[in-house]
């Protein structure tokens, strides 16, 4: 279903306040480079730079805040920076280690399977208390599911699928720890696709992650968050949002001259 007017109003302000609010908090850096400053202009070099910050924290600056506007207009709740808990059973975490152990030695990935093993034990032994942990969103769906998005950058280091996959699979158990019955589903997600219009290489994660039930790549996240076509509204968002601050934009670089 496309978003409606007021729904487009309410994204479009998110990104907004969002981009100005990281021109407030952006620091130029102050190394000095004399030949980049008199080839390209300090202006440009500012640009780059905020340019380069704002790649690395797009996630936390842009795509969380934006990601939460959108799933709660969807579902009845929805937060980023969502606090799971800071406790976790020692059988739990045991059958975890069980898990990853299987996936290192070529066993195929199953989230459902790994799910229903985790509960099984997600209240039993020891309890571990652990520093606080979040998820980047958190969803709860009119079913009563419980949804915990970790999300990642378009090209994240491969080498750490394993810890990404551990993360994922805890974030289960504390959960199930307060709430055993509960029908919780956890993923990494990818705000678009680098490779495009070729397939993102989904390759590449295979043999660590369930791909059908634990990672969401471009549309398949948005549009789960804000249904079918939600993906290329969005596209849109961004770009009127950017056309309208184009001046002010340019007017904050133009201060690096």
């Amino acid at each position: 279903m496309p978003l409606t007017k007021k729904q487009i109003e309410k994204i479009e302000n998110t990104i907004r306040e969002s981009l100005r609010n990281k021109f407030l908090t952006y620091k130029p850096e102050t190394n000095n480079m004399p030949f980049h400053y008199r080839l390209l202009g300090k202006d440009r070099m500012a640009l780059f730079s905020f340019i380069h910050s704002l790649n690395t924290t797009f996630g936390t600056s842009i795509f969380e805040p934006v990601a939460e506007t959108l799933a709660s207009l969807e579902f009845p709740f929805a937060q980023k920076q969502f606090v799971v808990g800071d406790e976790i059973s020692e059988q739990a975490q045991n059958e975890i280690q069980h898990i990853m152990n299987e996936l290192t030695i070529g066993g195929n990935p199953d989230k459902i399977n790994e799910i229903e093993r985790i509960r099984k034990v997600c209240i039993k032994g020891k309890i571990n208390k652990l520093k606080t942990v979040k998820v980047d969103l958190f969803v709860k769906g009119n079913d009563e599911s419980i949804h915990l998005f970790d999300l990642k950058t378009a090209k994240p280091n491969i080498s750490n699928f394993k810890d990404f996959k551990r993360t994922l699979l805890e974030w289960v158990a504390i959960y199930l720890f307060k709430h055993p019955d509960a029908k919780v589903n956890s993923y990494i997600a990818i705000p678009y696709n680098p490779y495009e219009p070729k397939p993102y290489e989904r390759w590449t994660l295979k043999g660590m992650l369930d791909l059908d039930n634990e990672l969401k790549v471009a549309e398949e996240f948005w549009d789960f968050l804000g249904g079918k076509g939600t993906y290329l509204e969005l596209l849109n968002c961004f770009e009127r949002v950017g056309i309208e601050l184009r001046s002010e934009i340019d007017e904050y670089f133009s201060r690096f001259k």
